[in-house]
């Protein structure tokens, strides 16, 4: 009888260690957000309805690298930073600019790409071909939380156009370029020139491009240990060639 309880217990042992072990062994999941109206960096699929894009692929890159898994979530752009710093999610790849100013409120992984604002008018405007034509009775948008969208209110503040109009989203933002609701809009780079390339004869980007902004991963101000992740995951796909693989599946 003793015997067999020994045997029972030791039993019962082994699936408690076995059941620990499979704890262990379960992979963390982080929540990520983005604003998927920025393409070609953070979209959603047409047929799916499911978000993608190029900070998509590359976050799943580096979480298959370093052994996490994610849930990937939609939100404002504006409600990005308050939503890291509340611990509603862990991580933004939103095609975020990692500025001096969002810099002390969140911290970014090693940068991954270099960009720069541009002016996008309706195409055959002939009277707007760069910043400096831009007039004080004019429209311009931006989109909220870009530097784009600070750009604008830094030129309404100066006088230099009549309204600096916020929105939410940039499809709409280019909706309202092509109906005439606003003059211009001012935008990233590489974000106009995949608008153009989807919808071509719509609008054009005419002048230089403006001052450079490079885009990072944002994780909750101490977050080291996350942090640590992303940017040897980053380095890591890097190295091996994948990141090129994404960058000339979506930029190319």
């Amino acid at each position: 009888m003793k015997n067999m309880k020994k045997i029972a217990v030791s039993a019962l042992i082994m699936v408690m260690v076995f059941s620990f072990a499979a704890c262990g062994q379960k992979q963390s999941a982080y929540k990520v957000a983005m604003e998927p109206t920025f393409p070609p960096f953070d979209t959603t699929d047409s047929k799916t309805g499911e978000l993608t894009g190029f900070d998509v692929d590359m976050m799943e890159a580096i979480a298959a690298d370093q052994g996490f898994k994610l849930e990937w979530t939609n939100l404002s752009f504006g409600g990005l930073i308050p939503a890291l710093q509340s611990g509603n999610i862990d991580i933004i790849a939103s095609g975020m600019n990692a500025s001096e100013d969002r810099r002390k409120q969140v911290d970014f992984s090693d940068t991954y790409y270099d960009s720069g604002l541009v002016v996008a008018v309706k195409a055959g405007n002939k009277t707007i071909k760069g910043i400096k034509d831009l007039t004080p009775d004019m429209k311009v948008g931006g989109q909220i939380g870009t530097t784009g969208a600070d750009k604008c209110n830094e030129l309404k503040k100066a006088g230099k156009i009549k309204e600096a109009k916020i929105y939410d989203g940039l499809d709409v933002a280019m909706m309202d370029l092509q109906n005439g609701t606003i003059d211009a809009l001012i935008n990233d780079l590489p974000v106009t020139k995949a608008y153009m390339t989807a919808k071509p004869g719509t609008v054009e980007i005419v002048g230089d491009v403006l001052n450079a902004e490079s885009y990072g991963i944002a994780v909750k101000k101490g977050n080291k240990e996350l942090l640590d992740k992303i940017n040897t995951g980053m380095k890591h796909i890097k190295e091996n060639g994948t990141f090129d693989k994404l960058y000339s599946k979506w930029f190319d």
